[in-house]
Order: structure tokens, then sequence, then C-alpha cells
């Protein structure tokens, strides 16, 4: 033994990430709060875009919670809809083009197989519920790009999932 610890580079990736979504958080919503100023539609949608990136997984549905005094519903569940579908577009295309191996390294082989497998299984419905729920959705897109899913009916699904994620939450919070 030379002495040296063994770092694993799931370790790197996610220092990366944390890093990247707690800077995002800072000059966002935070440089708003500390100037105490109105929180921008521009915030939530950086936010909200970050969130549905696979490596940037965040708690989205309470950034849109939060937002849902200062905005119109139409204006909020827009955003969210435009942000979250280009962020799972990306993912789903990553996961198509890059290589399985690269993105097993960086997600975990247990993570992405178990995704796999729910996609294999139930397909449509697996898509659906994931985009319905506060799950992780963005892992399911980048499973569905590695299957070579239909993109399409991801597509399609993903958003029907997502608007009715949406439209509940804002109907539970709006206040």
């Amino acid at each position: 033994m030379n002495g040296k610890v063994a770092i694993p580079k799931r370790f790197y990736f996610i220092l990366f990430a944390s890093v990247v979504a707690i800077c995002l958080f800072s000059f966002t919503i935070g440089r708003e709060l500390y100037a105490d100023k109105t929180e921008s539609i521009f915030s939530f949608g950086l936010v909200h875009f970050a969130g549905y990136l696979f490596f940037l997984l965040m708690p989205v549905e309470l950034a849109f919670i939060y937002y849902l005094p200062y905005y119109s519903g139409f204006n909020l569940i827009a955003t969210a809809m435009l942000t979250a579908v280009a962020a799972q577009c990306i993912d789903y295309f990553i996961g198509r083009l890059l290589r399985p191996n690269k993105i097993i390294e960086v997600m975990g082989r247990k993570r992405i197989e178990k995704a796999e497998q729910k996609i294999k299984r139930f397909g449509m419905l697996t898509i659906f519920v994931f985009n319905l729920f506060p799950l992780s959705s963005p892992v399911i897109a980048l499973a569905a790009g590695i299957l070579h899913y239909n993109f399409r009916r991801f597509l399609v699904v993903s958003i029907l999932g997502l608007l009715l994620k949406y439209v509940v939450i804002y109907f539970v919070f709006k206040g």
C-alpha cells in the first residue's frame, strides 16, 4: 500500500453536481432573497430546467410551490413545462448518444438497470408515472434514451405526466 486513499469517480461527479446546484440556487433564488426582490420567472425557469437534468436531481416541485404566490398558474405551469420537457429531451438524447458504460459509471449500475427494467416491463406507464410523481423522471428519460425507446411516445407521455402533475400541484397549493 502506498498510503493513498482511492477516491471513486462518483465522488467527483457528486461533488461537481452539488456545486452546480448550490451555485444555481445562490445566483438565482438566493440572490433575490438577499436583495429583497421579487422572485423572477427566469430564476424559476433556470432552477427548474437544471433540476430536470439527470445529473442535478433537485426537488423542483418545491420551487414550483415556492413561486406560486408570485406568478399566475398559467405562467408558472408553462415555464415548468417548457423547462422540464427541454431538460428531459436533453437527458433522452444524452442516453441515446453516449456510451452506456460512461453513463452507468456516473449514475450507478443499479439505478440505470432498475430504470431500464421498468421501461422494458411497463413502457409508457413507467414514463407517465415517473413524470406524474416527484420521482427521478430524469433518470427514466436517460434510460429511455439508452434503450432507444420511441422518442415521440416518450415525449407525449412525459408531457402528459408533467402537465397533470403541475396542474394538481397548482390547485392543491395555490392558496
